[in-house]
């Protein structure tokens, strides 16, 4: 597979998506395209688009779920529905709703929608992992905003006491969230230490080089959940989105769409 390719068309799905629907969060889902790729395309293991409930699969908590475009768009190119239900996100009689639904959407392992609370289900979830002797693994994609609540920190306690190296934490780290950057709302200061003073094994990459993701993610630890944060850029692939805090939730008008499809090379 040409996965530059792939993303490419992967972020030119999300613009369709949120251009169609006029709603939605363009900057955090463009972000975070290499990182669902990896886990996907290359990391995650016994997945069945005929049996997304299949027992020994890899499971995928979306903590930061208003990104969900991201994961809609490589659930259907991998057949779980077809890419035609793309074209109706966020409409009230969609199983594609604003934030993943696990109830409607097949290949949700997770309802997501009040931030911090996926990193907990994603620690409760390789806990019964660990209770009944499976070796699935649990992965969670986190935004940096996120981590400002609490909830993120009494998981990353738990996950360390109870040793789950079954758990996985990837950080979607842009430095941006809705109201601005990161150190102007609520400073995370060092993330990587922080997590590595509650006990967890660290790892910092480039959020947009697959390969890397891929090895920090077989890079693990006896005994120590796995923290790897991805550097990213808010926006990834469309050049006035990037970098750009408003873009966080912004609506695109007919220019914007046209704008950005061009850049991406889609008609």
């Amino acid at each position: 597979m040409d996965y530059a390719k792939k993303a490419t068309e992967i972020r030119a799905e999300i613009i369709k998506m949120l251009y169609a629907c006029q709603s939605g969060h363009p900057g955090g889902s463009l972000s975070c395209v290499e990182m669902l790729m990896t886990l996907y395309y290359k990391v995650m293991k016994n997945l069945d688009p005929k049996d997304p409930h299949k027992a020994d699969r890899d499971r995928f908590v979306f903590s930061k779920g208003h990104a969900c475009p991201t994961q809609y768009a490589i659930l259907a190119d991998l057949g779980y529905f077809p890419k035609e239900d793309l074209a109706h996100l966020r409409q009230i009689d969609s199983h594609l709703q604003g934030h993943p639904d696990m109830t409607k959407t097949p290949g949700v392992d997770c309802n997501a929608g009040s931030l911090g609370q996926g990193a907990s289900i994603a620690a409760g979830m390789a806990l019964a992992a660990k209770h009944i002797g499976a070796d699935y693994k649990v992965y969670s994609v986190l935004g940096d905003g996120e981590c400002q609540e609490g909830l993120i920190w009494e998981a990353a306690m738990s996950a360390a006491h109870y040793k789950l190296d079954n758990l996985i934490f990837l950080l979607d780290h842009n430095g941006l969230q809705i109201d601005g950057s990161n150190d102007e709302v609520m400073s995370l200061g060092d993330i990587c230490k922080k997590f590595e003073a509650f006990g967890w094994a660290v790892e910092k990459v480039d959020g947009h080089d697959m390969d890397a993701i891929e090895a920090a993610c077989h890079n693990l630890v006896p005994g120590k959940p796995k923290f790897i944060c991805c550097e990213t850029v808010k926006g990834k692939g469309v050049s006035f989105m990037e970098n750009q805090y408003g873009w966080h939730g912004k609506v695109m008008s007919q220019q914007d769409y046209e704008a950005a499809m061009k850049e991406l090379e889609v008609e």
